[in-house]
């Protein structure tokens, strides 16, 4: 057997990310992100992902897969990819959002096409808003290598909600 691996993770405070987005739309609030000025969700240092990129309807998450991400045949869990497209997905939807609406994945249904391995190399998660209403919307994402293959994509509905105040 190999030695054993340590990996150790920092994050900050999630009710430091939360007051950022107070009084931020869903856009803004993704850019403060982008410009180091709120700290990112929690999930994104456990699992060493980040946001690249945020425009109207539109969110890009990035990962290199590492061998902390791999299940027991050696491939990178299938739960890594459906969180980036969760988060892709539901960040596009985010961009749309006004200062005072937030939202909740209500379903997400992912097809995962492609292995992907820590020789893979880096990845993207792109999410796109195909639908924008009062109280849902709907995404698709799709997860691609550097040469633009197709490794699983999805859809999700989120339920728009009033945003509230969350402590940790």
């Amino acid at each position: 057997m190999s030695p054993e691996r340590t990996r150790t993770v920092t994050w900050n405070d999630p009710a430091l990310t939360a007051a950022a987005a107070q009084g931020r739309t869903g856009l803004a609030f993704l850019g403060a992100i982008l410009e180091g000025i709120a700290p990112p969700a929690p999930i994104q240092a456990i699992l060493g992902f980040e946001l690249v990129a945020a425009e109207d309807g539109v969110a890009r998450f990035r990962l290199v897969p590492g061998e902390h991400h791999l299940n027991p045949m050696a491939g990178v869990h299938g739960g890594v990819a459906c969180t980036l497209l969760d988060s892709a997905m539901s960040s596009a939807v985010m961009t749309t959002l006004d200062e005072n609406t937030g939202y909740v994945t209500a379903d997400i249904m992912v097809h995962l096409t492609r292995p992907i391995t820590t020789k893979t190399g880096p990845i993207t998660a792109e999410g796109r808003v195909v639908h924008r209403g009062n109280r849902v919307a709907t995404a698709e994402g799709r997860l691609t290598d550097v040469e633009g293959r197709v490794l699983a994509h999805a859809t999700t509905t989120c339920v728009l909600v009033e945003r509230t105040v969350r402590s940790s």
